[in-house]
């Protein structure tokens, strides 16, 4: 559907009733003819990844289908999770998009930086250890979303990106209509064979990746079959999880966390044991599982061995040493009974270099403290979409009276369908460095950033979340990741409170304490 229209797709052109510019393409879901592209918004300055769902308005099924999509990533924009991306906007026939575009709708998300899954796979298989804990990050998110009950769609390597953090990140919301919650968990598990061999074993891959081999009988060829190095617990996972048949599949996203975690832990073992097992362990293996490039590891085992020897050498002679002080005080305690027997205090090669004796060792520094409140010089109402909310009213959240109060406006729906957010920005006479926000008469269920900024009124993307949290019924405290320099800083609203179409956040107060 809609083929001739796909050549017009090309870098430069504009769509959404003028508003974004087609800047490259990542990508084809060929099975719903959704083009995934990277792309510029021209009102709010940033890129953002679009999802393009081409065809012809006139044929009545096409329409329905992308109408459906349409409504599913409508659902998942009132999700959030680190590992989806944020959708903006969605954009419908009539609402944002003409027929005249030869597009049926437009999912607008925030853009993901990385890299892209299929350039990772192809350069050689991900290491197992990594492949796992990537895949544990995105089943978390599954997990989520199944709860409530909404579904991802991450079932085509194209839809994902690998963060600068090394998590998978699903970039291209827009669940196909047919979508169900068993395709997220064979998608699950189609991700960690992918990491694992550099092929796909589900249908519908894009054609830069091979797809993943079969027995006669129909079978998806085991990972460790192509790639002995993968761990058989691995290996077993990810068939059990695509296949259908058979008593042993995996049918859910818990089950996949649940036996990541056993893995998690074995690896964990096997490590220590490499660690310490000198050339016993070393024969046979060269490398270790990293989320980087595999590394020789014999001098390491050595270095390690080395350590944990030195670790028990010096624990038995702490040890050694308090005995014989512990003989030493029944002894001086007894003197009546007998001579005194003077115990010679360890020579200074019997301490850990640099360690005092272990009873006086210091006591752990003290949490960091706070200095007395700085108020700020001025308030705002931070909108980078708008005029902002009550922006006569914004006052009252630095006034210091508990009667007064900001409120943003009263929407029908949750963020981040109708804008990102909104909030309010303070500017203090002299840099401070910030540790805590306190929140009085906050509506509780509300999410708050707190970010730090270099000028008044930036783009949003410039700003940097330092510290974040819920607002609970009274007052609420939000520790700083770590004290933060800054003269500007946002209190941003990512989530309203409120329900049942009257969502509504009411600020009282907010305090702005120093590290001390």
């Amino acid at each position: 559907m809609g083929k001739a229209q796909v050549g017009s797709l090309a870098p430069g052109r504009v769509v959404g009733d003028g508003r974004y510019r087609l800047l490259a393409q990542f990508g084809v879901d060929e099975r719903g003819d959704a083009h995934l592209w990277r792309a510029r918004d021209g009102q709010l300055k940033r890129d953002v990844a679009l999802t393009l769902l081409v065809g012809d308005p006139a044929d009545p099924e096409a329409a329905r289908l992308a109408r459906r999509t349409l409504e599913r990533a409508t659902h998942a924009s009132k999700f959030g999770h680190g590992g989806v991306a944020r959708v903006l906007d969605v954009l419908a026939l009539g609402s944002g998009i003409t027929s005249s575009e030869g597009l049926l709708g437009v999912v607008v998300a925030e853009w993901t930086k990385g890299s892209d899954l299929v350039d990772l796979v192809a350069q050689r298989p991900v290491a197992p250890a990594a492949a796992a804990r990537m895949v544990q990050a995105l089943a978390e998110a599954v997990e989520q979303a199944h709860q409530n009950g909404l579904v991802l769609g991450l079932d085509h390597p194209q839809r994902l990106r690998l963060t600068p953090s090394g998590a998978l990140k699903l970039a291209f919301p827009g669940p196909l209509p047919e979508a169900t919650l068993r395709d997220d968990v064979k998608a699950l598990g189609a991700v960690l064979y992918l990491l694992l061999t550099g092929r796909w074993a589900l249908p519908g891959g894009p054609p830069a990746i091979q797809p993943a081999p079969t027995t006669p009988q129909g079978r998806i060829v085991p990972p460790r079959q192509l790639i002995p190095t993968v761990p058989a617990d691995l290996s077993s996972l990810a068939v059990r999880t695509i296949e259908d048949g058979g008593n042993g599949g995996i049918r859910t996203s818990a089950a996949i966390l649940r036996m990541l975690d056993q893995v998690a832990e074995e690896e964990e073992r096997t490590q220590l044991i490499k660690a310490v097992g000198g050339d016993a362990a070393a024969e046979g293996e060269g490398t270790v599982w990293t989320t980087k490039k595999p590394v020789k590891d014999v001098a390491r085992r050595r270095k390690l061995a080395l350590g944990v020897t030195v670790l028990v050498v010096a624990t038995v002679v702490i040890l050694a040493w308090g005995g014989l002080m512990l003989i030493n005080v029944f002894q001086g305690d007894s003197k009546a009974s007998g001579p005194t027997i003077n115990v010679a205090a360890p020579p200074a090669s019997s301490q850990p270099a640099g360690q005092p004796p272990a009873s006086s060792q210091p006591a752990p520094p003290p949490s960091p403290a706070v200095g007395a409140a700085v108020k700020p010089q001025a308030v705002a109402v931070y909108n980078p979409e708008g005029k902002g909310d009550n922006t006569a009213r914004a006052k009252f959240a630095t006034d210091g009276k508990p009667e007064t109060q900001w409120r943003t406006e009263q929407y029908k729906q949750q963020f981040p369908v109708i804008k990102p957010g909104v909030g309010l920005v303070v500017t203090f006479k002299d840099p401070i460095n910030l540790s805590q926000v306190q929140i009085g008469g906050g509506t509780a269920g509300t999410k708050v950033e707190i970010r730090s900024a270099t000028e008044k009124n930036p783009d949003l993307a410039d700003t940097k979340v330092v510290g974040n949290g819920d607002l609970k019924d009274g007052d609420t405290t939000i520790p700083l990741a770590q004290p933060t320099q800054g003269e500007y800083f946002i209190v941003w609203i990512t989530a309203l409170g409120g329900d049942d179409g009257k969502f509504q956040t009411e600020i009282a107060d907010l305090t702005f304490l120093p590290a001390g």
